[in-house]
Formats: C-alpha cells, sequence, structure tokens
C-alpha cells in the first residue's frame, strides 16, 4: 500500500456509521493522508452541499463526487459535471408519478426540487440534501442543470420502482443505491467514471487507488482500484467485485485499513 496516491470512500453503508453520523476520528486521519500527499475523496449519491456540510471542518481537503459521479468539486471548483438531458429528465419524471409511494426529485446543481410533501419522504429528504425547493410541477423547474433524478421509494426500490426503469437501461445509468433509493444518471455519470477523471487529471493510476464501497451504486468506482475494499455489510454483488474486505461501517471499517495504510507509510519513511 505503500504507492497509495488517491483514497477514495462512499458514505452511506461505508463511512458512515447505521445512525449516518461521521465519527470525528477521521479528520486526524485525513491530515496525515494529506501530510504524506494522498487526495481523499468522499463519493456518494448525496447532495453537494449535503458532503460538504458533513465535512465542514475539513471541507477544503476533500474531493467531494456528489450525485452518484455526476458532479465533482474541489475547494468550489468544478471538476467534471454531467447532467441528463432534459428530454429525459421529463419522461424520468412522468414514468415515476404512476408508482406507489414513489416520489421523483429533480436533483439540480444549484438544489434539489420536490412536488409533494408527505411526512415519510420529507423526512428522507431533508436528511439527504441540504438545499431544497417545494414546487408545483417538476417539470416547470428551469435555469439548472438536472445532475439526476432520484426516486425516494418508500415500498423498496428493487421490487417497487426499478422494472418501471429497467427499459432505461441502455439509454442512462439505473441504479438501485440503497434500500429505497433509485437514482437515474447520465452513462457517463458514475462513481467510477468520476474516479477515472480524477486519476486522469493527477496522473494516478488504479495501482495506487484505494476504495472503499458498500452498494451497487459503488461498483464501477470498485473496478477503477487495485485497493478496493468492500465493507462487510456490503452487498454480495460488491464483496464479489472487491479484492478486499474492511470491517463493518459501525465498526469504523474505513477508518481502521487507512490506520493500517498510515502506519505502513510510517514504516516506510523511517
Amino acid at each position: 500500500m505503500k504507492d497509495i496516491k488517491l483514497v477514495a470512500t462512499d458514505m452511506d453503508g461505508t463511512l458512515l456509521n447505521s445512525k449516518g453520523e461521521l465519527n470525528p476520528a477521521i479528520y486526524p486521519i485525513l491530515a496525515t493522508l494529506k501530510a504524506h500527499g494522498i487526495r481523499f475523496v468522499a463519493a456518494s449519491g448525496r447532495q453537494y452541499f449535503n458532503l460538504q456540510k458533513q465535512f465542514e471542518p475539513v471541507k477544503d481537503d476533500v474531493i467531494f463526487v456528489a450525485e452518484n459521479g455526476s458532479y465533482v468539486v474541489y475547494q468550489n471548483q468544478e471538476l467534471y459535471v454531467q447532467p441528463l438531458q432534459r428530454e429525459i429528465v421529463d419522461s424520468l419524471i412522468l414514468t415515476s408519478r404512476p408508482i406507489s409511494n414513489a416520489y421523483p426529485i429533480f436533483c439540480g446543481k444549484k438544489k434539489a426540487y420536490v412536488e409533494n410533501t408527505e411526512p415519510a419522504f420529507w423526512a428522507q429528504l431533508t436528511k439527504y440534501f441540504e438545499r431544497y425547493e417545494l414546487v408545483e410541477n417538476l417539470l416547470d423547474v428551469a435555469d439548472d442543470e438536472c445532475l439526476k433524478v432520484s426516486i425516494c421509494d418508500l415500498d423498496g426500490s428493487a421490487a417497487n420502482s426499478y422494472p418501471h426503469f429497467k427499459a432505461w437501461e441502455d439509454e442512462i445509468k439505473v441504479k438501485v443505491s440503497a434500500g429505497i433509493w433509485l437514482d437515474l444518471s447520465h452513462n457517463l455519470a458514475n462513481k467510477g467514471k468520476a474516479m477515472n477523471v480524477l486519476q486522469q487529471l493527477h496522473g494516478i493510476s488504479a495501482a495506487e487507488t484505494m476504495v472503499f464501497g458498500d452498494y451497487l451504486n459503488d461498483l464501477e468506482m470498485m473496478q477503477q482500484a487495485y485497493f478496493s475494499y468492500a465493507m462487510d455489510n456490503a452487498h454480495p454483488d460488491i464483496k464479489e467485485a472487491a479484492r478486499f474486505r474492511a470491517e463493518s461501517n459501525d465498526e469504523n471499517g474505513v477508518a481502521k485499513v487507512l490506520e493500517q495504510l498510515i502506519a505502513e507509510l510510517t514504516m516506510v519513511k523511517n
């Protein structure tokens, strides 16, 4: 691991515990990685502004891969943006409306837009989005790029809403990103593509990259790194795709592997 130059981790189910909390112990670890010249990436389906808030004390040291790879930002500078075509966005919204207990979100660069205040849905929205707006009709949203359409499916996205969008898979990315979330984004928008952009930008190879993930929206990211870690609580497909295993998110698995990395780097330095 002594040649690692880039570390990326998913958030929910990976770096965050089951309560959605970030362990403050990660801050000194990030400082040590920075001192060794290693870049740190937070890669998530979450909104950029939400991710930035999670890392507020060290936000200038973190590269943010937001909205499942549609939006990459470092120190408020956009490194990669891959929005959906508007006609596709409108079709996806229309497809979602007849689905029971499924609520579409227009995930814009400026903010997220929703058209429903169902309490259970609203609780999920405010958990993952920092900037949002209630509108009468998502089809009327203007003056913003759509990074992805997210479906909050309170009946379970894999069984309830995914079948309605399966036919779109040749045209866009259709990702079950968690139990009640379905993410619909551009074919060139995924965490793996975002990692490739960063690797090309900084001249970093897959052999010099370490990634952590737990769910299906992490699959492409796993393929961009030799040091690919599936959390102990990960989806079976992620465990199969990853070369290594980390302890669960509730056991601070990411931090423990990074501490091993730091120990090896310190040994080499000495």
